[in-house]
C-alpha cells in the first residue's frame, strides 16, 4: 500500500509536530479538530516552527510549499480519502475509542488507523473499530519535529502489511522506527518511567537535592537532562497519569507513583506548562529548584 495522503487527529503540541513531519516530507496532510481556535493556534506553531527550520537551513522546500500540503478541519468527513490516520488527542482511553469508532465508518476501508499513545493498549482502542488488523501505534517523541524516533507498536491483530507499511512511513518522514509491540509503555516508557520515579524516591529519601541528583545523572551518565529537569519537560500530570496505567498493569512497585510525585499533582504543579514542578520557572531561563 502507498502511502499518500495523512490525516492527523489533534492539532495540539504532539499532532501539530506529527502534521508538520508528514508534510515537510511530502504528504498531504488534513488535521482534525473540534474547534477552529485550536487549528488556529496549532498552525500558528507550525509555521513559526517552519520558519525557524528555515533560518537553519534545514528546510529542503520553501515554507509556503510545506505549508501548502496542510489544511485544518473540523469536519471528520474530511478525512474520508485518508491512507493513514494518526490520533494524538487527550490520553483518555474512552476519548479514543469513541473517536476512532466513528471514523471507522467515514475513512476508507484499507486505510491504517495509528494512536500516537506513550501507554495506553493498542489492542483495546483497536478493537472499537472495525479493522484491528490495520490498526498500529505510532508513538513519536516531543517536540515531533526534531525528535529522530517514533516507536511502531504492533498488536497480536495487526498485519504483516499494515506493520511494515507503518514502519516505512516512519522512515519516510525521516524518523528511526523501532519495532515493538503492545505491551504497556512499550520499550522508552517501560525502562524510563521507573528510572524517573526512583529519582523522586531517592530525593524522598534524602539521597540528594534535586540539581544534585540532576547534575549527577547528567554528568555521570552523559544524559542531556536530569530527571527533575525532564519530568518537568514532560509534564507531572502526564507522569501521574502513566503510573497508573503501567502499575495496574503490572502491579509491581517500581511503576507505582511515590507520595511527592502525587502530591505536586493535586497541587497543580504539573513542571514547565504550569510554571511550577521539581523546579520553578518564574523566570524560565533561570529554574530555581523548589523546596519540599
Amino acid at each position: 500500500m502507498t502511502i499518500k495522503k495523512v490525516g492527523v487527529l489533534g492539532c495540539g503540541l504532539m499532532g501539530s509536530g506529527i502534521a508538520q513531519v508528514s508534510a515537510t516530507a511530502g504528504y498531504d496532510v488534513t488535521v482534525l479538530e473540534q474547534e477552529q481556535p485550536f487549528l488556529d493556534k496549532g498552525f500558528a506553531g507550525i509555521e513559526k516552527s517552519l520558519a525557524k527550520f528555515a533560518e537553519k537551513g534545514n528546510l529542503k522546500e520553501p515554507v509556503e510549499t510545506v505549508r501548502g500540503r496542510l489544511k485544518g478541519t473540523t469536519s471528520a468527513q474530511a478525512l474520508a480519502d485518508c491512507d493513514i490516520v494518526i490520533e494524538a488527542i487527550i490520553e483518555n482511553i474512552e476519548e479514543k475509542k469513541k473517536t476512532f469508532s466513528a471514523l471507522d465508518a467515514i475513512v476508507k476501508k484499507d486505510a491504517i488507523f495509528a494512536s500516537n499513545t506513550s501507554s495506553i493498549s493498542i489492542t483495546e482502542v483497536a478493537a472499537a473499530t472495525k479493522r484491528p488488523d490495520r490498526f498500529v501505534g505510532l508513538h513519536f517523541f516531543n517536540p515531533v519535529p526534531l525528535m529522530k524516533l517514533v516507536e511502531v507498536v504492533r498488536t497480536i491483530a495487526t498485519s504483516d502489511q499494515a506493520f511494515e507499511t507503518a514502519y516505512e512511513f516512519g522512515k519516510s518522514l525521516g524518523k528511526v522506527p523501532v519495532r515493538t509491540s503492545d505491551k504497556t509503555g512499550f520499550i522508552v516508557n517501560r525502562l524510563l518511567v521507573p528510572y524517573l520515579l526512583d529519582a523522586i524516591r531517592a530525593y524522598e529519601e534524602g539521597v540528594g537535592s534535586i540539581p544534585d541528583i540532576d547534575n549527577a545523572m547528567k554528568l555521570g551518565c552523559g544524559y542531556p537532562m536530569g530527571p527533575f529537569t525532564l519530568l518537568d519537560f514532560v509534564g507531572l500530570d502526564t507522569t501521574y497519569y502513566i503510573t497508573h496505567v503501567m502499575f495496574d498493569e503490572f502491579k509491581e512497585r517500581r511503576f507505582a507513583s511515590p507520595p511527592l510525585l502525587k502530591r505536586m499533582v493535586m497541587a497543580g504543579w504539573y513542571g514547565r506548562k504550569t510554571g511550577k514542578g521539581f523546579y520553578d520557572y518564574t523566570d524560565p531561563n533561570n529554574p530555581v529548584p523548589n523546596k519540599f
